[in-house]
């Protein structure tokens, strides 16, 4: 994901409209590096790498601004097939030399309809929850164009977390770029967050540190307060990395104070007044009292002339399914947007 251009952003007197085809063609070459170009140069015919040889030695250092358009100006010709080959099977060989698999899919969808292909999960929510250093770690071993085009991507907290942990000497390059930085080809992003999800991720199968994180906090979420903040103080305890990240996802029966006004009144808007009697069923005072906040006024008077009441042969198991049923209609509701969560509200 280095782009190479590193070795030919100084000042100079040239500028993209004054080159030829052969110079430009060059000067891409020349940026994308000894290997890629490498294995690029086999398609040429002997005419055409004369040409680009001669171009090659007439060529003197080309500002960054400048390469960068002729790069966005081969961007576009190569997206609307403006005569780059002869054929689509030579464009196909030379992709399939060129690319590796992943990367051709990407760019052309290879043999594949469209209809059959089932898009992988976004990458830069899962980026945003791995730990800023180790984005930042891996960054820095990047180009600082492509570090800039990842965290223009990120949500800016996330982004700005990631960009201090930067060395002081790339920091401000980085920023720099993100400001200039215009938009990316479609396909040329999908390559990048590819190449994410390989490096950066792991699989975007089994291996996403966000899916298991969702896996242990569903886990989680079945045990009662007390196991829930044991076995928390248990993984915290052997150095576990992804607390954090996993407690962002958890709710239990005794968080409905840490809810706002309005999350609550969604939330128990849906569910019956027998279960919220249930789940009240020898709870603390402020938790009795941030539900009956939330219900209306008639419902309210039911339950409390209910918890008032001889509860009769209620047993343990029924209240804390009651309650487990509340705190599990809270996070589907979290997760679909429709309520706030207390730890997205501290994320905020």
């Amino acid at each position: 994901m280095d782009f190479g251009i590193g070795s030919i952003d100084e000042p100079s007197s040239f500028t993209a409209s004054s080159l030829t085809a052969p110079q430009k063609a060059a000067a891409i070459l020349v940026a994308m590096g000894k290997p890629a170009a490498g294995r690029l140069l086999k398609f040429f015919k002997q005419d055409e790498l004369k040409a680009l040889i001669e171009a090659a030695r007439m060529l003197k250092t080309i500002p960054q601004g400048e390469l960068e358009k002729i790069i966005a100006e081969f961007e576009d010709e190569f997206a609307e097939g403006a005569g780059l080959m002869d054929s689509a099977a030579t464009m196909d060989k030379i992709l399939s030399e060129s690319l590796s698999p992943e990367e051709v899919n990407a760019i052309m969808n290879h043999g594949v309809a469209s209809g059959e292909v089932e898009a992988p999960p976004p990458v830069w929510p899962a980026i945003e929850a791995l730990e800023p250093a180790r984005v930042g770690t891996f960054l820095a071993g990047e180009h600082p164009q492509t570090a800039a085009l990842v965290l223009t991507n990120l949500a800016p907290a996330a982004a700005a977390n990631v960009l201090l942990t930067l060395p002081k000497a790339l920091r401000g390059d980085v920023a720099k770029r993100m400001v200039t930085i215009g938009n990316v080809k479609p396909a040329a992003l999908r390559i990048v967050e590819n190449q994410l999800r390989t490096r950066l991720l792991g699989d975007t199968g089994a291996k996403s540190a966000t899916i298991g994180h969702a896996r242990v906090a569903n886990v989680l979420n079945e045990l009662d307060k007390s196991q829930l903040d044991e076995i928390l103080a248990d993984m915290e305890s052997a150095g576990f990395s992804d607390v954090k990240a996993i407690k962002a996802q958890l709710f239990s029966f005794e968080d409905l104070p840490m809810l706002d006004q309005r999350s609550r009144l969604s939330l128990f808007d849906g569910l019956s007044t027998e279960v919220v009697t249930l789940a009240l069923r020898g709870a603390d005072k402020a938790i009795v009292e941030a539900v009956l906040t939330a219900v209306g006024a008639r419902a309210r008077r039911m339950i409390e002339a209910e918890l008032a009441a001889d509860p009769g042969n209620i047993q343990q198991a029924a209240v804390i399914r009651a309650r487990r049923e509340i705190a599990t209609t809270a996070i589907q509701m979290g997760k679909d947007g429709r309520i706030t969560m207390p730890a997205a509200k501290e994320a905020a």
